[in-house]
């Protein structure tokens, strides 16, 4: 699966002057609504619209399946707003979803997105099930009303440094991100597992989410003589970082976060993509159970395969009304502790939570590319 761009988090006081829609706006007899945000134009679009159709997927099927909250059949009905992958747009759209009377939100899709309006959602007792963004950040500040179905970067990082140290016996390891609150975060957790491995880091260099030219950085590292490189950022920059990488003769490993493993990498990077690795959020979807259901049921009903995402969107919004469905309400400060216990089989593996809203149950997987695909090496639970 493939991964996100995401912007660096504003100050976490973005929202503080919004106001809160009274919870007396959830009533059982309307309809109820299931929000979502994510960018939805702009060029992580695609991602957006992939998680979009995952959770609407869940409420046509919920729909189909009258279910009934309470002793009536619910009627879910998707209310979707495009936060651009904008911190300050998110916060507004978290607002929109708000004033809406959503009764639960599925969404965002980046960590820099993510992390203020989840404070929306907070104030006004919403439950929020994040489907992709994946900063520690988002469920370590002890808000009630904020989940993730997705691993975090002390997951899916802390198993790359880890596996970089003990598996691939790297002695000489450097790092580079792109400042981000996605791409930073999973290089602290890279690096925090390496040293706790007893790994030696060599190298901590930066760029930011537009930049085109890494040959400052690449000089530096070469300079080092690492033998394994770990790049925290998307897959259109490490493209470019390993075709560079090659250009100035830079033979050390790259491994990439949960942002690189794309096709979009391979087709950017051409001959440079050969053995680079990436560790992605969750197990190949191949090898769930009911994975190849899903990919099956989601190309028939939107004509396109899944891009990355749609998956746990899918098993957000399912998390979501399998709990309103527990409590027989639609009502957040009714159906929340339902939430909080959720435990049952999704698409993407267990879907469980922590105290802290972080998934019990999480995962990532280590690809390389060979022959030009991608391909599953080994995966690991847990952080």
């Amino acid at each position: 699966m493939s991964f996100r761009k995401t912007l660096h988090p504003l100050a976490m006081m973005l929202g503080v002057a919004f106001t809160v829609a009274p919870l007396s706006g959830f009533a059982d007899d309307a309809p109820i609504k299931i929000g979502f945000a994510a960018p939805m134009t702009g060029a992580n679009a695609g991602y957006g619209k992939d998680l979009e159709n995952g959770v609407r997927l869940a409420i046509e099927e919920a729909n189909a399946q009258k279910i009934k909250i309470g002793d009536k059949v619910a009627q879910f009905e998707l209310v979707s707003e495009d936060d651009q992958a904008d911190p300050r747009i998110g916060v507004q759209a978290a607002q929109k979803l708000v004033d809406q009377g959503v009764s639960a939100v599925v969404g965002h899709f980046n960590s820099g997105t993510t992390i203020p309006a989840s404070q929306i959602y907070e104030q006004a007792g919403i439950p929020v099930l994040d489907p992709a963004a994946t900063n520690p950040i988002i469920t370590g500040r002890g808000f009630a009303n904020t989940f993730m179905v997705i691993s975090t970067d002390a997951q899916n990082a802390g198993n790359a440094g880890a596996y970089a140290v003990d598996v691939t016996k790297a002695k000489r390891i450097a790092i580079i991100d792109d400042r981000t609150a996605f791409g930073q975060g999973e290089a602290d957790e890279f690096e925090k597992a390496v040293k706790a491995h007893g790994g030696t880091i060599v190298a901590r260099e930066y760029t930011d989410n537009h930049a085109v030219d890494f040959s400052t950085q690449i000089t530096k590292i070469k300079a080092t003589n690492a033998d394994l490189i770990f790049f925290g950022g998307l897959d259109t920059q490490a493209a470019g970082f390993a075709r560079r990488m090659k250009q100035l003769g830079v033979t050390a490993q790259l491994v990439g976060g949960g942002g690189v493993e794309d096709p979009d990498f391979i087709k950017l990077a051409g001959d440079s993509a050969e053995g680079v690795m990436a560790w992605e959020y969750g197990r190949p979807l191949a090898e769930l159970p009911g994975g190849k259901g899903f990919e099956e049921k989601f190309k028939k009903r939107f004509g396109v395969d899944i891009l990355s995402y749609a998956p746990f969107g899918y098993d957000g919004a399912w998390a979501a009304i399998k709990a309103m469905q527990q409590a027989k309400s639609s009502s957040p400060a009714v159906y929340r502790t339902a939430l909080k216990a959720s435990n049952f089989d999704g698409v993407t593996g267990k879907i469980s939570f922590e105290s802290t809203g972080a998934p019990k149950s999480g995962a990532s997987t280590l690809y390389q590319v060979k022959g030009g695909v991608w391909v599953p090496i080994v995966t690991k639970s847990g952080s």
